[in-house]
Formats: structure tokens, sequence, C-alpha cells
């Protein structure tokens, strides 16, 4: 059995930390990244959060990647639209 493998092949802000992202299959996902980065505790991650930077994303070999990979998410991820943060300590609980 081979696995299925998912790229991205578009994405456009379409709002305050949204994108609306394109895949290879044809699924389409409105993607809000506000609840993560507002949530993150890290500056560097949380810096992503002005709206300029935000936009400063760029598709590499059919991932979704800011920076030089500073903030990147699993494709799986992406394609469910379950961008989300937990803590440690909750996602030990």
């Amino acid at each position: 059995m081979n696995p299925v493998v998912i790229n991205v092949v578009s994405a456009e802000v379409v709002g305050e930390l949204r994108l609306k992202i394109g895949f290879d299959d044809g699924v389409e996902q409105i993607v809000d990244f506000k609840p993560f980065l507002d949530a993150s505790l890290h500056p560097e991650i949380r810096a992503w959060s002005a709206a300029e930077r935000f936009a400063q994303f760029r598709i590499e070999y059919g991932e979704l990647v800011w920076g030089d990979y500073d903030l990147c998410f699993p494709m799986l991820d992406l394609y469910c639209n379950r961008i989300e943060h937990r803590t440690a300590m909750e996602a030990a609980a």
C-alpha cells in the first residue's frame, strides 16, 4: 500500500492571519492561524502574528513555510484545518 502524499499548491491571505490553502487533490481550506499564534508563549513564533510578516509565507516542496522553516505545520493539520496550540501540560493530560 502506497501512502497518499498531499501538497499545498496555492495559498492566499483572506483575512487577519487567515489563509485560503489549496491542495493538489482539489481540496481548499480557510485556515485561521490567529488562535495558534495568540496562544504561543514563544516570542519568535508570536512575531509571525504581525500581518505584514505573516503574509511572507511561501510554498516550498509542497509545504507552507515562513522564514527559514521558522513556522511550518504538519500537512495533515492544514488539510484537516486543525491548527491548535496546546501547552505541554494540556498535551500530557
